[in-house]
């Protein structure tokens, strides 16, 4: 059931690349008419929500990701598995609904944005993405996330005039996701039988789920605490300048994690099948392979920030200059505890591992956030998300050091650090000479691209040219992904 994975990541990075265009639109309008304050209001009751969310999703998205990887090769078995994991995440979501409603129903401050934010929980509730990407049809995933994104936009546009809307764009953002994930059931009579439960099926899942829940909380505690921690230390202006500067950074961080989402499923289903020798290999090549856009990613954003952000977001937003260049290293951390976390520990069912490396990220994340924010403000969780990604990634390579060749590793490692600080240079001369504006960022992308891959090309390095093989060839099967080879 299976698709290739060229064609699957194809689809993966179509929509990392809309998701990264969309809101190079959106953000610049938005940011100009709620300001600072109603973006970080915005954010900031996101930011709760999304822990009542985790709480109800108990780790089910990702538990049903594997569970069905590694059960589709037998229709009865796998729709019994997605009914199961179904009815647990519809009870666990309802009542983190119903919790979260109780707490904020009647708050003084932001009541009706808190009461707003609680579609995206029931949102969260009825998501069956998880189905289609343990079966590694990414198709329909993609063409639903585009629809919605699409519609979204127009409404943002059409409805959103000042900062008195502030409430609307919160709704418009709630209901768009809330119909994204209903649009998915449209596939389910095609996909999954009907099956007859019994309680204790159920209730065999939540187990496993829960081992999975315990990473994903101290995963959220640093994605998500220091948007939280800023609100409470500081201020919502804080917490606007940080989710604009972090949002950006991690808009660009889709690209690079598309091969992870697109490896999640392939590999459980590998190590249901009990083959470690190709699970090695696909590990090896796929640090590879997000080395090569991570590192140019990160350096490009932190080369082109001084004349990319007066233009993009308006006057008010001028910290989010350094915050920027200062979170660029996360794009490199997370693409490689991405590879070594989530295409490797979690499908070979090591979550014991990653739980470790995860909750040492969170524990280190607190402890910076509490010691540097209220002296430094979104500064200060800048370098605690800094310090939190390199922590996760040091111990799972720690875990994984075996299994990656690291000789090779770095071999590659060497000329894209190296192709990247070039580009940095010729970015730079660009940007101070011809000043703040939209041209000079297209000007510096443009030629940073052509200047990256100009090294590599005479330095004839291997990921390089397998680019070239994979555009030539038109990502056909025979030939386009050499380094993903089935």
């Amino acid at each position: 059931m299976g698709q290739s994975i060229a064609k699957n990541l194809m689809y993966n990075l179509v929509l990392q690349i809309t998701t990264l265009v969309l809101p190079l639109i959106t953000l610049p309008y938005v940011s100009r008419i709620l300001g600072a304050e109603g973006i970080g209001a915005y954010n900031y009751t996101l930011a709760i929500a999304q822990y009542f969310i985790i709480m109800g999703t108990l780790g089910l998205t990702i538990y049903g990701n594997r569970q069905i990887a590694y059960t589709r090769d037998d229709k009865e078995t796998m729709s019994r598995a997605f009914w199961c994991i179904l009815s647990l995440m519809i009870i666990t979501n309802g009542l983190a609904t119903a919790i979260y409603l109780v707490i904020f129903w009647n708050v003084q401050t932001y009541r009706e944005i808190y009461i707003i934010q609680a579609i995206n929980i029931i949102a969260a509730m009825v998501d069956i993405s998880w189905l289609y990407m343990g079966l590694e049809d990414f198709k329909k995933t993609v063409t639903r996330n585009l629809a919605v994104k699409l519609i979204g936009i127009c409404l943002i546009f059409t409805l959103i005039k000042n900062t008195n809307d502030l409430k609307l764009y919160v709704l418009i953002n709630a209901l768009t996701i809330l119909l994204g994930n209903l649009v998915m059931w449209l596939y389910l009579p095609r996909t999954v039988s009907k099956i007859k439960l019994k309680f204790n099926d159920i209730t065999f899942h939540l187990v496993p789920a829960i081992k999975l829940f315990i990473p994903q909380i101290a995963i959220q505690v640093y994605v998500v605490l220091d948007k939280i921690m800023l609100g409470v230390l500081t201020n919502v202006e804080e917490v606007g300048y940080f989710s604009q500067s972090e949002r950006i950074v991690k808009m660009v961080l889709g690209l690079v994690t598309a091969l992870g989402v697109v490896m999640l499923p392939r590999m459980s289903n590998i190590f249901a099948n009990n083959n470690k020798e190709r699970m090695d290999i696909y590990l090896n090549k796929s640090l590879q392979g997000v080395a090569y856009v991570a590192v140019p990613m990160a350096v490009g954003i932190a080369s082109i920030s001084n004349e990319f952000v007066p233009w993009f977001f308006g006057s008010g937003f001028e910290p989010v200059t350094y915050l920027m260049m200062t979170l660029t290293p996360i794009l490199f951390f997370i693409a490689m505890s991405n590879v070594l976390g989530m295409q490797y520990l979690l499908p070979s069912n090591r979550t014991k591992e990653f739980t470790v490396s995860v909750t040492a990220g969170a524990v280190t994340n607190v402890i910076l956030n509490l010691m540097l924010i209220p002296q430094m403000n979104a500064f200060g969780a800048c370098i605690a998300t800094v310090a939190a990604e390199f922590t996760v990634t040091v111990i799972q390579y720690y875990y994984l050091k075996r299994e990656v060749n690291i000789k090779a590793y770095l071999r590659g490692l060497v000329r894209y650090i190296l192709a990247s600080i070039i580009m940095f240079v010729a970015v730079r001369v660009i940007g101070t000479s011809m000043g703040v504006g939209i041209t000079t960022t297209v000007v510096q992308c443009l030629v940073g691209f052509i200047v990256y891959i100009g090294i590599l090309t005479f330095l004839r390095e291997e990921m390089n040219a397998a680019l070239f093989t994979i555009i030539f060839n038109r990502l056909n099967k025979d030939g386009a992904w050499l380094l993903l080879k089935k």
